[in-house]
């Protein structure tokens, strides 16, 4: 059997949860959203939360939100997802590709401030593998002169930030509940932000720019002659009653997954330890918070014995389901050639690094298993 790298934590509460949304007869979007952003801006201490269909549709609605559009520049981190530099070219501004710090692969101050020019309309902050930016350090640079941080909360549901859930302090965030996602919905997102008319356009351009939504008509008493308008193009961008009812279900086991993973991660650096000691670095937590360790990144030491391919294949053939690195988008065809200065860190991080195995059923007879093949192929 092969040990996956991942999988989502779903259970019987999840599918009666699920269950229930759909005897409901609410199984497009309905009360179960709402409760869903209720919980989610609650558990971070935020004022609203959108809730909507992936992460990328709620980067793309926070970078409207922010004023982002054609002719402006996003400057975005290249080792990331390559949705985060698309989330900009879908509101027709170019995204701008900075390097990242070699210790937890998120972008600094010191990366990001030279390439601000006067068309730099936002900032988009990956929380890389769960591990959080530092985004005060980014606000105390980008605030001055007008331009909004956006933080990719991606992975970052359960990590913190200088004690607090990463992604509180932000004008606007995004968080996904992709599958592979620690709160996951089977698929999902939500946008966070901090002003009230923001939200309610939000909330209106996620469902095609109506001004009335079809779940407050179909709850109203007078819903039938309730006529919406639509004054600006929009996009179908919603979420499910059932997903959202998942979302709850998940919501309330996030500090136990978070524990877990914790731990198990702890427990890599123990097993691993002849490889740090070698020059191996095991992902940590940043000074300024706690990861959720979403992703178990072990980048590989230089003169490591095998290319990282070959050690991928190893694994593989050991019954172990390890990927690469995370990736660089300005290596890919879409991308290729616009970076405007060179990124070493990024491009050495996304091919000398892998995601190992760990997720909530992992057992330390199988994490066993993966240290012992690790320790093996370096020799």
């Amino acid at each position: 059997m092969t040990i996956p790298v991942m999988i989502p934590w779903l259970g019987e509460e999840e599918a009666e949860a699920a269950a229930e949304a759909v005897r409901s007869g609410w199984v497009a979007q309905g009360p179960r959203v709402a409760a869903f952003e209720q919980a989610f801006a609650e558990h971070l201490g935020v004022p609203h939360a959108v809730a909507v269909s992936s992460c990328t549709t709620a980067l793309h609605l926070a970078l409207i939100g922010a004023g982002v559009g054609p002719a402006d520049e996003v400057v975005v981190p290249s080792f990331s997802f390559i949705a985060t530099a698309n989330a900009a070219t879908y509101v027709g501004a170019v995204p701008v590709f900075a390097d990242v710090d070699a210790a937890d692969g998120n972008l600094t101050a010191a990366t990001v401030e030279p390439l601000l020019t006067e068309r730099t309309r936002a900032v988009v902050a990956v929380d890389q593998g769960g591990s959080p930016v530092d985004l005060a350090a980014l606000r105390a640079l980008a605030d001055p002169r007008g331009i909004t941080v956006v933080e990719d909360a991606a992975c970052a549901a359960g990590s913190t930030y200088r004690g607090a859930p990463a992604g509180r302090d932000a004008v606007l965030a995004a968080y996904s509940f992709h599958p592979r996602k620690l709160l996951t919905t089977g698929e999902g997102g939500m946008v966070t932000c901090q002003d009230a008319a923001v939200a309610v356009r939000l909330r209106r351009l996620r469902e095609h720019g109506m001004s009335v939504s079809a779940a407050d008509r179909h709850a109203s008493a007078g819903g039938a002659a309730m006529l919406e308008t639509y004054d600006e193009i929009g996009f179908n961008h919603r979420m499910t009653d059932i997903q959202a009812a998942i979302g709850l279900v998940q919501l309330r086991k996030l500090p136990a997954m978070v524990e877990r993973r914790r731990i198990l991660a702890e427990r890599y650096r123990i097993l691993l330890a002849p490889l740090i000691a070698a020059g191996a670095r095991l992902v940590a937590d940043p000074p300024h918070g706690t990861t959720n360790y979403q992703s178990c990144w072990l980048l590989l030491p230089d003169g490591f014995p095998i290319p990282r391919g070959d050690l991928l294949g190893k694994l593989a053939a050991a019954g172990i389901s390890a990927r690469r690195g995370i990736m660089a988008a300005h290596l890919e065809a879409p991308y290729a050639g616009s970076a405007r200065v060179p990124l070493p860190v990024t491009e050495h991080l996304t091919r000398n690094s892998l995601i190992l195995p760990l997720h909530h059923f992992l057992t330390e007879q199988q994490q066993d298993q993966v240290a012992v093949a690790l320790l093996g192929a370096a020799g």
